[in-house]
């Protein structure tokens, strides 16, 4: 009993309390959104509200059992929960497909009785618990790349299964944001931006693939990328590394060869997809021997870097078209603005901007929601459920719930850098990071921002399997908190 005592008395409580306010919130919002005259009760089981305050009330038993485990036997057993975790993700397409046709093209939902749980959203505590493990010993340190395979590997397994044979795009590229782990462990920035450059290129590259130029053949977006890393090269020498002769040079090869082809395209076509590949691996050898001679740092990897990306944007469009399904293909295309459809692919995102925008600054008031109570905006009650705060709460609600995620996640942070031993701080940060990814990229597709991709709102969404998955991942850390006194 003395011990029970101790963790309620060490417990974060602004962290508890935060929570707390964001799932009673949301719990409203679930009601608003799936409001109808013949159920008035919010404790009523035959709709949603009902439902996910049993959700709210199991969680709450979850998240007393965790908090009563010892702390050690997180870290002890990470491995073995990893292990099944993964052994589940494989099982769970393989099952969806014997027992149902999936949901919504998605095979992620094990169906047990009345209830359907979705294994992936508990995946990412014990991906976390697993990355921790393995990064929170104190040989440990990212000093060069092979320091990462491992913590890279334990990432992308998971993240492959869930996006291949489970379908499910929007909760496997959540596990992305553990890079941002990495990161604070002591991974390069360089790493960090050129994933900003990946995800660049990728967008011009669909956006302007069937953009004809106006001379000779190839693609306006290709053409577009290979200038950008030409850019890169040559800022790197200009400015990084101070070689203004050299990068004067570079730029005059890159003119004279562009200029040269330009001459040549009035008599005989040319295309000019090959030529700036060719310019784009000519100015990457220059590099490699200006690296050479005066031994630049990290000029070797930008090399490297460019040649990756000639053979990564001509396989982009591929990719794009090969891989994606149809209407997550229709969904980049929608916000790209390369097609138009209100009434097909864009309409949800539409009638989400719709809801908000009519909400103004205080709202129409709880239940007074036309888009709202004529289901005019699918999945409301789910991915949607911010456009409900922003037409019955208004702009203020909407405000109001950004403030308590930004304060959640600035707390969970403080709380991060005040952990004394590795394993605890890594774990941390995997769950600021998880949490940081759902609300941006939610609250950013709803707004019209970002596609659709399909990922819940932490605490506040309509779910057993991700309020339960939520619940899991803060408790451990609000147990592994409780214990930093006692840490040398």
């Amino acid at each position: 009993m003395a011990r029970n005592t101790n963790i309620v008395q060490s417990i974060d409580k602004l962290t508890v309390l935060l929570v707390f306010l964001l799932s009673i919130f949301g719990w409203c919002n679930i009601y608003g959104a799936s409001y109808t005259p013949e159920s008035t009760n919010m404790f009523d089981f035959a709709n949603y509200a009902g439902k996910q305050f049993v959700w709210m009330l199991t969680a709450i038993g979850i998240a007393t059992i965790i908090l009563i485990i010892d702390h050690k036997a997180y870290e002890y057993f990470a491995y073995i929960i990893y292990a099944i975790a993964i052994i589940v993700l494989i099982i769970t397409p393989i099952v969806t497909h014997s027992v149902t046709n999936g949901v919504k093209g998605s095979y992620s939902f094990i169906p047990i009785g009345p209830l359907k749980l979705q294994p992936a959203e508990f995946s990412k505590f014990a991906i976390a618990l697993a990355l921790a493990k393995y990064m929170g010993r104190q040989e440990y340190k990212i000093e060069n790349w092979r320091d990462l395979i491992v913590p890279a590997l334990i990432i992308l397994v998971p993240m492959f299964i869930i996006m291949v044979p489970q379908k499910e795009t929007g909760t496997a590229l959540v596990l992305a944001s553990l890079i941002f782990v990495l990161y604070r462990e002591g991974m390069s920035g360089y790493v960090l931006l050129a994933i900003f450059a990946l995800a660049l290129l990728s967008v011009i590259v669909i956006k302007y693939n069937n953009a004809p130029l106006p001379l000779g053949t190839g693609d306006f977006g290709f053409l577009i990328c290979m200038i950008l890393l030409l850019s890169i090269e040559f800022f790197h020498l200009l400015i990084k590394q101070r070689k203004t002769k050299e990068a004067l040079i570079m730029l005059g090869g890159v003119v004279a060869i562009y200029g040269i082809s330009l001459i040549i395209n009035i008599w005989k076509t040319v295309n000019f997809n090959i030529i700036s590949a060719v310019v784009v691996v000519v100015a990457a050898i220059f590099l490699a021997i200006i690296t050479y001679k005066y031994r630049l740092k990290y000029s070797y990897l930008l090399v490297f870097f460019n040649i990756i990306m000639i053979v990564y944007c001509s396989l982009c469009n591929y990719a794009f078209e090969k891989i994606l399904l149809p209407h997550q293909k229709n969904r980049i295309e929608q916000i790209l603005g390369i097609i138009d459809d209100p009434s097909g692919v864009g309409y949800n995102s539409l009638q989400a901007k719709i809801a908000i925008a009519t909400g103004r600054i205080t709202g129409k008031g709880f239940h007074e929601g036309t888009q709202t109570q004529m289901k005019y905006v699918p999945e409301q009650h789910t991915d949607f459920i911010y456009c409900t705060v922003g037409e019955e709460w208004g702009f203020i609600g909407t405000v109001g719930v950004l403030i308590l995620y930004t304060w959640l996640l600035i707390h969970l942070i403080k709380m991060c850098e005040r952990q004394r031993n590795k394993f605890s701080r890594i774990y941390g940060y995997s769950v600021v990071s998880i949490l940081f990814f759902h609300v941006a990229i939610n609250i950013g597709m709803v707004i019209g921002l970002l596609p659709i991709i399909g990922i819940p709102l932490p605490f506040f969404s309509y779910g057993g399997s991700s309020l339960w998955g939520f619940t899991i991942l803060i408790s451990i850390f609000l147990k592994l908190d409780t214990e930093r006194v006692n840490e040398l």
